[in-house]
């Protein structure tokens, strides 16, 4: 259930509002951080609607609880509660502030008394407003300083803090139109902060930021500079002071960048700070990233060489395929030319699986597409003389890259046997249907998931007999009538995927061969 439910049942809150708060939430670890302080999303349970109030907006009632729907803590100070407060309600009592706020739509600080749910002496209550509505409340902790000197850092920090939380109650931050960046290592308020004015120069810089720029090569210190000049002065890869990474310098754009000069990346992060319609100045967060970005250099680098190493495999084993092709044009003996079009089928279905590999990154294998052209393909090499028809039912989704291999030998070596034995010299039908049961756990705990896989064919069938192979049963030499294939299905179906197989009879006529597999989860 997603915290902002409770809007959805009033009528007027709407689905913008919804998201707006989801922006807030995603991002106010910033607010909790620069604050030291807990913060808590709070709305009524009880609320007079517009249509029931002469204002013309909904409001708490009078004598309404409110519910806390988010709690952030501090990762920069201690927490005000050592308990999860969402769920928690907030008694009418105790709530006047957050009713008073809502109504008001001004940000007020109340003092309160020391009581198990609320030990500090005081909480700033912030109404998050959005086109002159209250949309719910924010209440900041405020920790009492008993004597201490309060350091410059910890005073820019709190100021900093309480004007996103005055930007959030005039509903300009967050911002909707706020460039995502997917990639990892966003700044944080730890990792190196500054406040810039209205002409972008530095007004504070904490000591994580000024180590920041040292490492990029800046010397000396940063306050009262403009860190566009600053960044000119570098020596930046790529193209230089871009106007991509200008406006977050200046703190002009809510965007996030990277600037990278000599062997150290560092990502950037600017949140414009606004009176109303002014820019005041701005927040800028700043973050060194290199070691980040090394490994995931080393990723990519390790990625494209696996799937080289793939694609070269790939090309190696068609390259085998087409030798045993030509040789087996060469043979005399319809057996011996069986044999090599036999070995040639199972090299191009592992080939298949190498190529499927060479393409994707993840460790699974999208198995469905791979499979469908399998199958044709068995059954075209194997059915010389007659016209067979396949058909495929059902999903296998992501295997494992490491159990695919041997699935698609299993299912080309059954499919093939449909038509060369199942239907021997007639027209029929080779289906294969793919079914998901229920997950199972083995006896180490492991949760492990589990794919029944039919191959059937219309043909002439198996009489009433029933085999079935797994375990140990599986390991034996190949009996009478069985071939090289039978051995390979039934070691494959044992050892690599951990399941069993049985040959049937089909309902109407034919043979069912029920293959089960299991993969971890």
């Amino acid at each position: 259930m997603a915290f902002t439910d409770p809007l959805r049942s009033i009528d007027d809150f709407d689905a913008g509002d919804a998201e707006w708060l989801h922006l807030l939430v995603g991002d106010w670890q910033l607010v909790a951080d620069l604050g030291f302080a807990d913060l808590l999303l709070s709305f009524p349970t009880r609320v007079i609607s517009a249509e029931d109030n002469p204002t013309g907006s909904a409001i708490p009632a009078p004598d309404s609880d409110f519910t806390v729907l988010a709690h952030a803590r501090p990762t920069t100070g201690p927490t005000a509660f050592h308990k999860d407060m969402v769920g928690e309600t907030i008694p009418a009592s105790d709530a006047a502030p957050l009713r008073s706020s809502w109504v008001d739509q001004r940000i007020e600080r109340f003092k309160l008394t020391a009581s198990e749910t609320q030990p500090v002496n005081s909480i700033l209550v912030v109404p998050l407003v959005r086109n002159q509505r209250t949309i719910a409340v924010v209440s900041m902790t405020l920790d009492p300083h008993f004597g201490r000197p309060v350091s410059q850092m910890e005073t820019m920090y709190r100021e900093t803090a309480q004007d996103l939380l005055r930007m959030a109650n005039e509903g300009t931050w967050p911002d909707f139109a706020v460039r995502s960046d997917s990639r990892r290592g966003a700044p944080r308020v730890g990792d190196g902060m500054m406040r810039l004015d209205a002409q972008g120069r530095v007004a504070f810089c904490s000591p994580n930021g000024l180590s920041t720029f040292r490492r990029l090569g800046h010397e000396g210190d940063v306050t009262g500079e403009n860190l566009v000049s600053i960044a000119r002065g570098l020596d930046v890869r790529g193209n230089g002071v871009d106007e991509t990474i200008a406006p977050v310098l200046a703190g002009t754009m809510p965007w996030r960048g990277e600037l990278e000069a000599g062997n150290v990346s560092v990502t950037l992060r600017a949140i414009p700070l606004r009176q109303g319609p002014s820019r005041t100045g701005a927040l800028l967060l700043c973050r060194d990233v290199t070691e980040l970005r090394r490994r995931d250099l080393q990723l990519v680098s390790k990625d494209a060489t696996i799937r080289e190493i793939h694609h070269r495999v790939k090309n190696n084993l068609q390259t085998v395929s087409a030798l045993l092709r030509l040789q087996s044009r060469r043979m005399t003996s319809d057996e011996a030319k069986h044999g090599l079009q036999q070995a040639m089928r199972r090299v191009s279905s592992i080939a298949r699986v190498h190529e499927s590999l060479s393409h994707d990154i993840s460790e699974g294998v999208d198995f469905d597409e791979l499979i469908r052209h399998q199958v044709k393909l068995a059954v075209e090499t194997a059915s010389s003389t007659q016209s067979v028809r396949t058909e495929v039912h059902g999903r296998f989704g992501m295997l494992p890259s490491k159990c695919a291999t041997s699935m698609a030998l299993v299912i080309n070596e059954v499919a093939a046997n449909a038509v060369q034995h199942g239907l021997k010299d007639r027209d029929g039908t080779v289906s294969m249907v793919v079914d998901r049961l229920p997950d199972i756990v083995n006896d180490a705990g492991d949760v492990r998931r589990v794919i029944e896989v039919t191959v059937s064919d219309d043909g002439w069938g198996m009489g009433d007999t029933v085999i079935e192979e797994s375990g140990a049963s599986a390991f034996r030499q190949a009996g009478e009538g069985e071939g090289l294939g039978m051995q390979i299905v039934r070691t494959l179906v044992a050892s690599e995927l951990d399941g069993k197989i049985r040959w049937q009879p089909r309902e109407g006529g034919g043979t069912s061969v029920v293959i089960q597999a299991q993969f971890a989860a």
